[in-house]
């Protein structure tokens, strides 16, 4: 297969280039300052039409990834910046899929697991899920995450492709031992032992491990029958406090010290990043997925914060010895 990769250069799209690539796959990754790598990759501006194009000309596969970085204060021009990333380059891989005579069969676009309602009560699937933005007490930071993502969403099923099947990603977290993830970030914490309970601990995290990511992608490739919003989230999601706990148990250290929500408050701030990364509830379940026949290698979260761990130190141990 000839998979292009749109925006491809961060770590979510590394794990699925180089998953594809090591299966003997062609890899096409667009960046806007492309780096090297194994696979070949192709400078775009994620706006407008250019040689870019041809790549999508022919190609089997479109997963589109582009989108400024969330991990930022929601200040005036980084909002407009989030913003804008998401609905342009979406806009532009979508023209080009409309304008090549040879479009793909299938575009997977990322969304996010962000869209759903802030909630305990109850999961979210896709069929019977709650999407956020009217929760009266949510601040007005989840309240410009969930209009970013229903616009990134419209933005990619604004034009018709009767020739490519369309599936919108509304992804979990993407847990990896890579260096600079929300794994590494949130392991970090937790061996200077600040990997506490945040706020009252209540809220939900959803997740999904790396692997069963990169096999998901690869099943909603081949399962031409899922088309439209598919959950990417391990079915098990859990409060926030259960996570922690697990996360520390799996490192092998019992101390962690909690932190209070004006703690956070002052952290993120301190940090240049939001608090609503780890205070909103997300607890969204892969109901297609799992109708669908899709199996997950680690669908609950101590045996795959386990595996994280181990693989996390065998990669530094890598490192050093090299």
């Amino acid at each position: 297969m000839r998979i292009v990769i749109p925006g491809g250069s961060g770590q979510v799209g590394t794990l699925l280039a180089r998953s594809f690539h090591g299966g003997g796959n062609e890899v096409v990754v667009l960046g806007r300052a492309p780096l090297p790598a194994p696979w070949r990759t192709i400078e775009w501006d994620a706006v407008h039409e250019g040689p870019w194009w041809r790549e999508v000309d022919g190609a089997d596969v479109v997963i589109g990834l582009a989108g400024r970085s969330v991990d930022c204060r929601y200040t005036n021009s980084n909002r407009r910046a989030i913003l804008d990333s998401r609905v342009q380059s979406t806009r532009a891989v979508a023209a080009a899929i409309a304008g090549v005579p040879r479009p793909p069969r299938v575009w997977l676009q990322a969304s996010t697991a962000t869209i759903y309602a802030h909630r305990h009560d109850a999961p979210n699937d896709e069929a019977t899920g709650r999407l956020g933005g009217d929760e009266p007490d949510a601040p007005s930071t989840w309240r410009f995450s969930i209009d970013v993502a229903k616009a990134w969403e419209a933005a990619a099923t604004a034009t018709p492709l009767p020739r490519t099947r369309l599936v919108l990603m509304r992804s979990a977290m993407t847990m990896s031992p890579d260096r600079g993830g929300i794994f590494d970030v949130l392991l970090r914490l937790v061996r200077f032992g600040l990997g506490g309970t945040p706020g009252d601990g209540r809220q939900f995290v959803s997740w999904i491990h790396d692997r069963d990511f990169i096999a998901a992608v690869r099943w909603l490739i081949a399962h031409d029958e899922l088309a439209g919003p598919v959950n990417l989230a391990a079915p098990k999601p859990l409060p926030f406090a259960a996570f922690q706990r697990a996360l520390r148990a799996a490192w092998g250290t019992r101390i962690g010290l909690p932190a209070a929500r004006w703690m956070l408050e002052v952290g993120a701030f301190v940090l240049r990043t939001e608090t609503e990364l780890v205070l909103k509830s997300r607890r969204v379940v892969p109901g297609r997925l799992l109708a669908s026949g899709f199996s997950f290698e680690q669908p609950a979260w101590p045996a795959a914060a386990a595996d994280l761990c181990r693989r996390w130190r065998e990669l530094r141990r890598g490192k050093r010895s090299g």
